[in-house]
């Protein structure tokens, strides 16, 4: 009981974790409880993949992330702030269509999405820029 308290204590303190200084960050969000990176990437307009680049730390499965903890969201002229979160049977193609972009400047501003586009999943957050934001 005394451990569960004590961290109660000092989360309401206002001890907060900080991120290692992400150079030109363009700009920031505190991790508040309940969050996932999906949930912050729709809130905060910044592509899941993105939020994984800038915070190398995060891990693959987004579960470290801490309560109080300063994520940098872009870095500066390379930040991608239109977005769209994928719905179940979404495909690149007609989000390509629907967003006034090209399919192909969908897979250059996600790189994590392979060719197909076959490896999104229902809740995670693109880059739908019209331009390549990344060169």
């Amino acid at each position: 009981m005394f451990i569960l308290t004590g961290l109660a204590l000092l989360f309401t303190t206002g001890f907060r974790f900080s991120a290692a200084q992400v150079a030109n960050c363009a700009r920031n969000y505190t991790v508040q409880l309940g969050d996932t990176c999906n949930a912050i990437s729709a809130a905060q307009k910044v592509s899941t993949y993105q939020l994984a680049q800038v915070n190398t730390y995060i891990d693959e499965r987004c579960t470290n992330l801490v309560l109080g903890q300063v994520l940098c969201l872009g870095i500066v002229d390379k930040d991608c702030t239109e977005t769209y979160v994928m719905a179940s049977g979404d495909h690149c193609a007609t989000i390509a269509v629907a967003e006034n972009t090209t399919y192909d400047v969908i897979l250059a501003n996600n790189p994590n999405v392979d060719s197909t586009c076959d490896n999104l999943y229902p809740g995670e957050v693109l880059c739908v820029a019209s331009k390549n934001v990344y060169t």
